[in-house]
């Protein structure tokens, strides 16, 4: 698709509320990641609950993989830039999630899950975001599907940028993946040297990671691996990327709940109770 791309689409852009540097730590049976959103952002960042980067040429930083362990309350949306990865789950579901393919999975009232490389070599890299569920819907069914990079919807610019819409909508393209509470927009945004995007964005919490290179966000360069959340501020109309050299960036927003958020380990729930009844159900072996 390659939509007659008008040169202003915002009228002011968001600024740069602050950018804040990931720490590194590890997950599963020794993955090692960077935690760029965590749960001191979660109020702020609502309904994003976590932001995991991981990317590695060393197999023993991601070879052991994310063993079988539970999930209630919430979404995954898993994004590979490169490697390999089987998804099994007590739902029943199986897949394979590779190069520039997309998993989501809806955890709902509770799903057991593994996350196991299929590759002994090469380079691992992707990113896994955490988004919560309304009060409402923490107890559905659960729900899973892969996105081969293939059929993730795409577009490219006048200006030669190309955007991946992997949630919401951009520039008239929905997304592989919509959501009517939360409203997610997820966006990965390929810059040639000197591109810029633009992005209209409702009133939304929304931050920006670059991956790849450096951009400029209302006169603020933001480096790669720095979570740059993006300020609320009613006079901005959407966000303006400026790549300094060739640049990748994700852009997330989404529309916040407003609902207590309490999380212990993979339950996130509304609050002490909800929590204690999923460690017990889990115990019990009472998750689908």
């Amino acid at each position: 698709m390659n939509p007659q791309t008008p040169l202003t689409l915002i009228q002011r852009s968001r600024s740069v509320e602050a950018q804040l540097a990931g720490h590194a730590t590890s997950d599963g049976a020794g993955v090692r990641l960077t935690r760029l959103l965590t749960q001191k952002l979660q109020r702020r960042l609502d309904p994003f609950l976590l932001l995991d980067a991981f990317g590695s040429d060393d197999p023993d930083d991601y070879i052991a993989g994310f063993p079988d362990h539970p999930h209630r309350g919430f979404e995954t949306i898993t994004y590979m830039l490169e490697g390999r990865m089987r998804h099994r789950d007590s739902a029943g579901h199986e897949g394979v999630l590779a190069t520039g393919g997309v998993q989501w999975m809806t955890a709902g009232r509770g799903v057991i899950h593994s996350e196991i490389p299929e590759q002994e070599a090469g380079r691992m890299e992707g990113f896994q975001l955490w988004l919560n569920l309304p009060a409402a819907d923490k107890l559905c069914a659960p729900w899973y599907k892969d996105f081969p990079a293939a059929e993730l919807p795409r577009y490219r610019t006048q200006s030669g940028v190309a955007v991946t819409v992997i949630a919401g909508a951009s520039q008239g393209l929905a997304g592989a993946v919509t959501r009517p509470a939360t409203q997610p927009l997820y966006l990965d945004i390929d810059l040639p040297a000197g591109g810029a995007f633009e992005q209209p964005l409702a009133a939304h919490n929304a931050f920006v990671v670059v991956y790849r290179g450096a951009v400029e966000i209302a006169g603020e360069d933001v480096s790669a691996l720095q979570l740059a959340i993006l300020a609320n501020d009613p006079a901005a109309d959407g966000v303006r990327l400026v790549a300094r050299e060739a640049s990748r960036a994700l852009l997330v927003a989404g529309q916040p709940l407003h609902e207590p958020i309490v999380q212990q380990g993979p339950f996130v729930m509304n609050d002490e109770q909800g929590i204690h009844q999923a460690i017990k159900d889990y115990r019990n072996g009472r998750l689908a």
